[in-house]
């Protein structure tokens, strides 16, 4: 399987996982019940985050193993007046600001998923808050 299919596979699958859901008003009318409108599953967004942030964990070890000796490397081949020295110092650069970089990455999703999770139980909040006011507007009015 090709990494761009399998990519938009394991995109579309996660998409899925969570996403934004809002429930619809019960055909007999009224209001929500005590139920939630906006549902979030934070348990989702708390697995991906988890994946992001063990990613994270995982990559910051293992993908520094071979720094040092392809560092060590590269300076031996370049003393040795091999013309290779360079490109395996290139290599090693390459690899340092990508690994960098799909750590920022992951960082970056590991804390927006807290931070949403944060927010969509505050919004949830204010929310209920609110609609319950209208609520008692309406029923003042009746």
């Amino acid at each position: 399987m090709a990494f761009e299919q399998e990519w938009a596979e394991m995109r579309a699958a996660a998409s899925r996982r969570s996403a934004v859901r809002l429930n619809s008003v019960p055909a007999e009318g009224g209001g929500s019940g005590g139920g939630y409108e906006l549902v979030v599953n934070r348990d989702d967004l708390g697995a991906i985050g988890n994946d992001a942030y063990d990613l994270l964990g995982r990559m910051g070890k293992e993908g520094d193993i071979a720094r040092a000796s392809t560092f060590d490397a590269a300076t031996a081949l370049t003393n040795g007046n091999f013309v290779s020295g360079s490109a395996v110092l290139k290599v090693h650069d390459f690899w340092q600001t990508h690994l960098k970089t799909l750590l920022d990455a992951c960082a970056q999703i590991s804390n927006h998923l807290d931070y949403s999770k944060a927010r969509h139980a505050a919004d949830e909040v204010k929310i209920t808050g609110q609609l319950t006011r209208i609520s008692t507007l309406t029923d003042d009015m009746k």
